[in-house]
């Protein structure tokens, strides 16, 4: 193999299908620490975030802190307004933001240009039917076999459970929010 092929995901490794489901906290940050360990050993690595704008994100700012030599490595891209986007305000624009998003992410995933690819809160675009669940399901089955991604948010599709190599469903045993703790910055966002 020749040193120009030496991280790219066609070449090198499997990779599989991951999904970090459920009502509990965690799925999002699961994903960061995964990223976090893969740039670690030299893997390029991309985050497409869904259903959430923004750049109030403690994760944001850490990013843009990373060493050059990560940042040549790593790419997140924001694929939603300035707000979360729920089942009672999803509007048309929340939909473009996405699809411009998902399609970044599937011509990344089909040209091989990441080891690892996030797509967080995706599992809520496709419940909320922001991004095709066939198209989704297509992308999935013909990835890149060295391409590893994973896919977070409630509600992971049955379809998407079925094809993925890897599911964890976090669920909710005792939350601060039970009490009235608001989200706080550097925990939750």
């Amino acid at each position: 193999m020749d040193s120009k092929n030496l991280h790219n995901p066609c070449f090198n490794k499997i990779g599989y299908i991951q999904v970090y489901t459920g009502d509990g906290k965690g799925k999002t940050t699961a994903s960061l620490g995964l990223a976090l360990r893969a740039l670690g050993r030299g893997w390029k690595v991309l985050i497409v975030m869904f259903t959430k704008g923004g750049s109030d994100y403690g994760e944001i700012h850490s990013f843009s802190n990373l060493s050059d030599d990560i940042k040549n490595r790593f790419k997140v891209i924001n694929a939603g307004l300035t707000r979360i986007v729920y089942k009672n305000n999803v509007n048309d624009d929340d939909k473009t933001e996405i699809q411009k998003g998902w399609e970044f992410a599937k011509n990344a995933i089909k040209n091989c240009e990441y080891e690892l690819v996030i797509l967080d809160e995706a599992n809520i675009a496709l419940d909320l039917g922001l991004i095709d669940l066939d198209d989704m399901l297509e992308t999935l089955k013909n990835k890149p076999k060295g391409v590893e991604i994973v896919l977070t948010g409630r509600n992971a599709n049955e379809k998407v459970i079925e094809l993925a190599h890897l599911v964890s469903e976090i669920k909710p045993v005792k939350h601060y929010w039970d009490i009235g703790v608001e989200a706080r910055e550097g925990v939750e966002y």
